[in-house]
């Protein structure tokens, strides 16, 4: 957790503030014994009640001021954990945000959401322990032996040997519970997984009938969790029987001890119960330290997995100094691009030269992974190139700014992907200043106008989480209409038309030509119609460009793009 400690400097004033406040609290729980030793021995020894009045009536305040720094101390820690929780949740959510895509390959989604909650959770929680219990403990600790060593130190001979005896006892059980407390958090990972599979693969599993086999998974990882939970439990628990035993024990010593020194005169009865007093102290603090051990070690593996993701350094950063256009708008070219995938053997795409200019439409064509929706990841950026370059508007995209470079672009992925809210709130994803007009107008090219009428809310229907409450098609044709409301200098719609009919999609195509007639658009299809009418058309196959042209040139030269097309139109179609 030490490399957490940076995100904790905003709050230095308030935890500087909870250390005061918690010290005054133990001088004043430190002090309450000694004036009730001075009340039993100089008030109610001798009688005097205006003595009693005066030192009780200090007490009852000395108690008061111990009481309001206690509830201050307790707020400002939890205001202090939650300002840490809060700031350090932004600073991993804005640096995820950086990550290229390569980085959530390799974290996984799952993971960052787990350690973005759960883990900061963990840790906000123990912060408020060790600003509350572990400031204290030590203070009261040692004030206490102090104190008591000055009402008796020969007494304190009792103390001596009680304390090694807690401390043995909390180190062992320590040594024992600790690497099962991290062995818990991995299970309790492997528990979230299985479950995380079984809400999100729930129409796989009950499809293929799985969902016993399921049961029985969820059941053994729950069981695995429960197992060592239980173990660690029996361990921990023995803990407080052990100091409640040395600490009735030590008590006893001390009111033995204590009276035969009160008998031959070396002692006041006043101070044997002061004593005792800070003994329990002392004790107490022993617990409190103990209480520690059960939170920290979640803690620390919480705290490793948050620093993985600080210290993971994106691999796509932006130039430092970034270049703009050259006035060429919309240009895009690959001057013999290659990509790998890390860890792959093979390269994804090679050799890739080709251009597309604004008012034409490009489309690319090749069989499942041949490389198409990888080639136009590489436009926007979202990996970048082994060798050769991309060229937009005639600058490299590794010189230009990202932010930039994707306010060219208007992208339409392969998965459909929509946000809850309500339908103009998805479309204005893509323009947050679009008027009406404007979203209408998108959602009518896009052929969304129609669906959208028939809701009772029409624009202001509201969207589910994920989309769940629109078919393919219209979660589709929604996700084009938020391109199109950007006007971006480029179209890239990634196998976008697969779930509509061809009805739909013919009507559609029409509408794009008139709205794009100034833009550069990048089609991937699977379904020649689509792209029959491209004004080039790129064949991949296993990485490579194995044809370009138009559609008539492409039937002559390329046997791969012939392939495709006989096996998707009948030879009347053709013709």
């Amino acid at each position: 957790m030490i490399k957490l400690t940076k995100f904790l400097k905003p709050f230095q004033l308030a935890i500087y503030l909870v250390l005061g406040l918690v010290l005054l609290q133990s001088l004043s729980e430190l002090y309450l014994p000694t004036l009730m030793a001075d009340i039993v021995d100089k008030g109610v020894v001798t009688g005097d009640t205006n003595y009693i009045w005066k030192i009780g009536g200090f007490m009852l305040l000395v108690a008061a001021g111990g009481m309001i720094c206690s509830i201050a101390a307790s707020f400002y820690s939890a205001k202090a954990a939650s300002g840490f929780g809060r700031l350090l949740r932004s600073k991993i959510f804005a640096h995820v945000g950086n990550f290229s895509l390569h980085e959530f390959d390799k974290l996984g989604t799952a993971s960052l959401i787990t350690r973005t909650t759960n883990d900061i959770t963990q840790i906000q929680q123990v912060l408020v322990m060790m600003l509350r219990m572990m400031a204290m403990a030590p203070m009261m600790c040692i004030g206490g032996i102090i104190m008591a060593y000055s009402k008796d130190a020969k007494l304190t001979l009792v103390l001596a040997v009680a304390l090694p005896i807690l401390v043995l006892a909390i180190v062992v059980i320590a040594r024992k519970g600790i690497p099962l407390f991290k062995a818990m958090q991995v299970k309790l990972d492997n528990l979230n997984r299985v479950l995380r599979e079984n809400l999100t693969g729930i129409r796989v599993i009950r499809s293929f009938n799985r969902v016993d086999h399921e049961k029985k998974r969820f059941n053994e990882a729950n069981w695995d969790l429960t197992q060592t939970a239980i173990k660690v439990n029996k361990i921990m628990a023995a803990m407080m029987p052990i100091m409640m035993i040395v600490l009735n024990l030590s008590t006893v010593a001390i009111v033995w001890f204590g009276g035969l020194r009160i008998s031959n005169g070396h002692m006041q009865v006043g101070d044997m119960m002061a004593f005792i007093q800070y003994a329990m102290q002392i004790m107490f603090s022993f617990i409190m330290l103990s209480m520690m051990f059960v939170m920290i070690p979640r803690a620390s593996v919480s705290a490793v997995r948050i620093n993985e993701v600080l210290e993971t350094v994106a691999d796509i950063k932006d130039s430092s100094t970034p270049l703009s256009g050259d006035g060429v708008i919309g240009h895009v070219e690959f001057q013999d691009v290659t990509f790998s995938y890390p860890g792959a053997e093979m390269p994804a795409i090679s050799n890739i030269s080709f251009s597309m200019r604004p008012g034409e439409v490009t489309a690319i064509i090749g069989g499942t992974g041949s490389g198409k929706s990888t080639l136009i990841n590489l436009i926007p950026r979202f990996y970048d190139v082994d060798s050769g370059k991309v060229l937009v508007d005639g600058i490299d995209v590794r010189e230009m700014a990202q932010e930039q470079l994707r306010k060219k672009i208007g992208f339409v992925p392969q998965q459909s992907v929509l946000f809850t809210g309500t339908i103009a709130e998805n479309i204005r994803y893509g323009k947050e200043t679009a008027t009406t007009e404007e979203v209408e107008h998108a959602a009518e090219v896009a052929q969304a106008k129609e669906f959208i009428a028939n809701m009772p809310e029409g624009f202001d229907a509201v969207i589910a989480q994920g989309g769940t409450n629109v078919s393919g098609g219209q979660k589709q044709r929604l996700s084009i209409a938020r391109a199109l409301v950007r006007k971006p200098e480029i179209y890239i719609f990634d196998d976008s038309f697969s779930a509509l009919d061809f009805k739909t999609d013919a009507k559609l195509r029409t509408a794009l030509k008139a709205e794009t007639g100034n833009s550069t658009v990048l089609i991937v299809a699977q379904r020649v119609t689509t792209i029959m009418d491209a004004d080039q058309i790129i064949v991949l196959d296993n990485g490579e460009i194995t044809g370009i042209g138009k559609h008539k040139e492409l039937m002559k030269s390329s046997a791969v793009y012939r392939e495709i097309v006989m096996s998707q139109l009948s030879e009347e179609e053709i013709a």
